[in-house]
């Protein structure tokens, strides 16, 4: 008897997340010779839940997995803001060096420590930038008093009331009503997100500040993974590795793609120099030390040490 996983999502059909899905989907059916296949919910918003749902209903087993950002959990697993240090990852490559390295591996145990999941991947959610209605915000003074929507996360809002801004938390579900009817002055976001959910048609510029590379972890009910016969598990993770490389394809090409799409229509991409970007992160300094402060040396030796090996791998 086949075994049916089913894995839900929040996004389109155009989204790197739901390509990614839909590359695990065929990796787990041939992996495991047809033992198991996955049901994709593509998109649970369409169904009247927020994004975030998809947490819940997987801790609970009314879905197998899903993907979403570590950000939502760092507030059960602290040790996942790690991952939210504004500034601090000079590059994807470095980014991918932390996620899999020997840190990668320890968020994984604490996740399975303090929570009901299974972490079996970790994908690309974007180098993350501010678009605005209002025009460049290439300094923190530009920023002062706007209101900006990021993510449910103390950590990163702290950084941003660091930079001026008003930080909001809102839904995903909710964001493209919050920027056309200007509940938000600004947000934070991927280009594919900023493209695909057509934010750039209101918010007609955009900061390239690149100030953070989320993280999207890719989640299982744990209960249900241990239910499964072992050769299943075991082709699942193989198809999670499989479609994690894909997945982080997608992303790197997708942010030219978008790019390019908004600039044909007109939007502004506002590159930062090396003096500005600078002048972010001294503004937010302050509060990533804060941040690391409530870790133990031994992690932030794990993330100082997956940052220096990838820099020599990028060498």
């Amino acid at each position: 008897m086949t075994i049916e996983i089913t894995f839900g999502g929040y996004q389109g059909d155009n989204s790197v997340h739901t390509r990614g899905a839909r590359s695990l989907a065929e990796a787990v059916e041939r992996l495991s010779d047809g033992a198991a296949r996955i049901k994709f919910r593509q998109n649970i918003v369409e169904d009247g839940h927020k994004a975030s749902d998809l947490l819940s209903m997987t801790e609970s087993g009314e879905l197998d997995g899903c993907y979403f950002s570590s950000s939502y959990l760092a507030s059960r697993v602290p040790e996942l803001a790690l991952f939210d240090q504004h500034f601090a990852v000079p590059s994807r490559a470095h980014a991918y060096g932390v996620l899999d390295g020997s840190l990668g591996q320890r968020l994984k145990q604490e996740v399975e420590a303090k929570t009901g999941y299974s972490v079996m991947g970790y994908w690309d959610n974007g180098l993350r930038h501010i678009s605005s209605r209002g025009g460049q915000l290439n300094t923190p003074a530009a920023c002062e008093g706007l209101k900006l929507r990021t993510l449910a996360s103390d950590d990163h809002q702290r950084v941003f009331r660091a930079l001026g801004f008003d930080p909001k938390a809102i839904d995903v579900r909710d964001l493209p009503a919050a920027v056309i009817d200007g509940t938000v002055d600004a947000q934070e976001n991927p280009l594919t997100n900023i493209y695909n959910f057509r934010l750039h048609e209101t918010h007609r510029s955009v900061t390239m500040t690149g100030h953070l590379l989320g993280v999207a972890l890719v989640l299982f009910n744990r209960e249900k993974v241990e239910s499964w016969p072992k050769d299943v598990r075991d082709a699942v993770r193989l198809a999670v590795a499989e479609a994690t490389k894909d997945q982080r394809r997608f992303a790197a090409e997708d942010d030219v793609i978008c790019a390019k799409a908004m600039r044909e229509d007109g939007v502004e991409l506002v590159e930062l120099t090396a003096d500005e970007r600078a002048a972010f992160a001294d503004a937010t300094r302050g509060e990533v030390d804060k941040t690391r402060s409530r870790f133990g040396d031994d992690l932030i030796a794990l993330f100082e040490r997956d940052i220096a090996n990838a820099s020599e791998g990028a060498a």
